[in-house]
């Protein structure tokens, strides 16, 4: 199910919303565990128990690790509860690509397993990990079941983020404020959230697809779907998480920010802290700083940058693009930390400029079906091929679409939220609620009307 749906907006957040609000604080977190779960059977019924195992084991192997602690014991469960949830990702995520690569490597034919991907599996399971790894940092284990499930399984962000940690909730769950001003800002954050993922996500997919279908490309329709691709992705992810926000508000959590306008990044290492906010600060509280982080010899710290960056790619997905693209970073971020930040700081315009551009073509790769296609769509942007420049249907899609680029452009910047903040209490007073009310009733006639709405997320 989609937070992007019809049946999401109008049938079940409702019914969650009277059932949690009528349920008695000692069993809201019941209400939310169930609720999370038919959500997330909606799409998955068959990988619910999966999931449910997976909180299992990451349950007893935190009381076991707390039981332990400052023993080696402790220690032990620890690498035995990321190994088992490490182990349940790379089984029914990686099998099929290992397998594939195997095969040649060697010339053999191993069958494929083929078998689903479950929604939402990479995000539980470094919110498991999160939690037996904080455990084993002397945060108290929840003694709750369906306490610790309701945070695994909340469907706010269970599909798509942010990545919330237990510690950063784990007062929540036992006890959390609900109020009419928390409520109201958690239903204007997913308004503005659908807005951003059904009017402009959607529409620049839309674009994107018919790049993808025309039999007319050239050089500049290839820059067209490379610029429509990046603001896409981004509306689509900073969308969906925050309606994730959102909806937290609504039921009383605080989720950690995943977005903070990243294409204003005057470097790639800014971008990074501006992009995917909570995946990018779990890489580096619970894989680079533990391996050593900087505080190393130069090239064992290199070695951890590279290693970093090949898991965040590789946690993307299971194909060779998703690894360059992950490596692709990791070079410009090691470029950046030994010579070229010094020289972006003498020119702050051309490091704009640098970072859309590497931004840009990266996402080119993040795209593409494999590795071939996304080297091909890359020689296609200079020339390559001997493509024309221009083409009738460039000419016709940059006219059909020139208006939805100039408002995604200006969105993708603080232009619009400090513009507002301009206007005065008053005038705000006076123009949210219809403004708001507009952008839910555009989306709803889109979404009835329309039949584009997929969410890239859905395949990590």
């Amino acid at each position: 199910m989609l937070f992007s749906s019809l049946s999401f907006l109008y049938y079940f957040l409702p019914c969650v919303l009277i059932l949690y609000f009528l349920a008695p604080r000692g069993l809201k977190n019941s209400v939310l565990l169930f609720s999370s779960l038919f959500f997330y059977a909606w799409g998955e019924p068959k990988t619910v128990l999966l999931m449910l195992l997976a909180i299992l084991c990451g349950y007893l192997f935190a009381l076991l690790i707390e039981r332990y602690r400052g023993r080696r014991l402790s220690r032990l469960f620890l690498i035995l509860s990321i190994a088992v949830s490490a182990g349940i990702l790379g089984f029914f995520k990686y099998a099929d690509f290992f397998i594939q690569n195997f095969n040649a490597l060697t010339g053999l034919s191993l069958p494929l397993l083929r078998i689903a991907l479950p929604i939402g599996i990479s995000f539980y399971t470094f919110q498991l990990i999160s939690y037996t790894v904080d455990v084993y940092r002397g945060v108290p284990a929840r003694r709750n079941f369906v306490d610790l499930a309701a945070y695994i399984a909340l469907f706010p962000q269970l599909i798509a983020g942010p990545i919330v940690r237990y510690s950063q909730i784990a007062e929540q769950l036992s006890s959390r404020q609900h109020s009419l001003e928390k409520a109201a800002l958690g239903i204007r954050r997913f308004v503005l959230g659908l807005g951003k993922k059904v009017l402009l996500a959607n529409a620049l997919g839309q674009l994107c697809e018919v790049f993808r279908a025309s039999q007319d490309k050239s050089v500049l329709f290839f820059w067209l779907y490379a610029a429509a691709n990046m603001l896409h992705i981004y509306f689509d992810f900073s969308g969906y998480s925050d309606m994730a926000i959102g909806l937290g508000k609504l039921f009383g959590f605080d989720f950690p920010e995943n977005f903070n306008y990243p294409y204003i990044s005057r470097s790639i290492t800014e971008f990074w802290r501006r992009w995917h906010i909570s995946l990018g600060s779990w890489f580096r509280d619970y894989v680079y700083i533990p391996m050593g982080g900087n505080r190393v010899s130069r090239p064992r710290w290199l070695l951890n940058i590279l290693v970093v960056w090949l898991l965040t790619g590789f946690w993307h997905g299971a194909a060779w693009n998703f690894i360059v693209w992950g490596l692709f970073f990791a070079v410009f971020l090691i470029l950046e930390k030994l010579w070229l930040q010094k020289y972006l700081e003498k020119a702050p315009v051309l490091r704009r400029v640098y970072v859309l551009f590497t931004v840009m073509l990266s996402f080119i790769i993040f795209s593409a079906d494999d590795m071939g296609q996304a080297l091909s769509s890359l020689a296609s942007l200079f020339g390559a091929g001997g493509l024309p420049l221009l083409s009738a249907e460039f000419l016709y899609t940059l006219k059909s679409y020139a208006l939805l680029l100039i408002i995604a452009i200006i969105g993708a910047t603080p232009l619009p939220a400090r513009l507002f903040r301009r206007l005065g209490a008053r005038l705000q007073n006076w123009l949210e609620i219809p403004a708001l009310l507009l952008i839910l009733a555009l989306s709803t006639a889109y979404l009835v009307d329309g039949s584009f709405n997929p969410f890239l997320y859905f395949r990590f």
